[in-house]
């Protein structure tokens, strides 16, 4: 019978992962005087990483492409993914998502990370608006009356 000892994640110190995500193509944002707060960014995706309290680094805001010029999360609505920033919503495209995923990845190895199977499937979404679940925590009486119920 063998025996399999779990894996093991090498964490990163912040310099290090910082070193590490600069060489990988990555553009960092200098974090301001008395702030460990570090902006990154690479193929139109942003994200933001800190110094945890043992000195490794820590995520702080998960990847998110531009879209006009701000972040947006992705939302997955069913029948197909949107990018929502708070000045608009357009459909996302293979490009898009493939960046995203991408820039998830390289995070996660950068930062020490696991890399969870659905993850490493593609892009996952911040939202989940499918038109069947949505209201379906509300009361029976508050519920709106579904197409099928018709």
């Amino acid at each position: 019978m063998s025996h399999f000892s779990p894996l093991k994640n090498d964490t990163r110190s912040f310099e290090n992962a910082l070193q590490w995500l600069t060489a990988h193509g990555f553009h960092l944002a200098q974090p301001k005087s008395g702030s460990s707060l570090c902006e990154l960014s690479k193929n139109q995706c942003v994200a933001a990483v800190e110094r945890a309290s043992d000195g490794s680094a820590r995520l702080v805001e998960f990847p998110a492409c531009l879209v006009a010029g701000e972040p947006a999360i992705l939302i997955d609505r069913g029948y197909q993914k949107f990018f929502k920033s708070s000045k608009m919503e357009i459909a996302a495209t293979a490009e898009r998502l493939q960046a995203l995923h991408s820039v998830s990845e390289e995070l996660k190895e950068a930062l020490g990370y696991t890399s969870l199977y659905n993850e490493g499937l593609g892009s996952v979404s911040g939202s989940y608006q499918y038109d069947r679940v949505v209201s379906r925590d509300l009361p029976d009486a508050e519920r709106p009356v579904r197409p099928w119920q018709r």
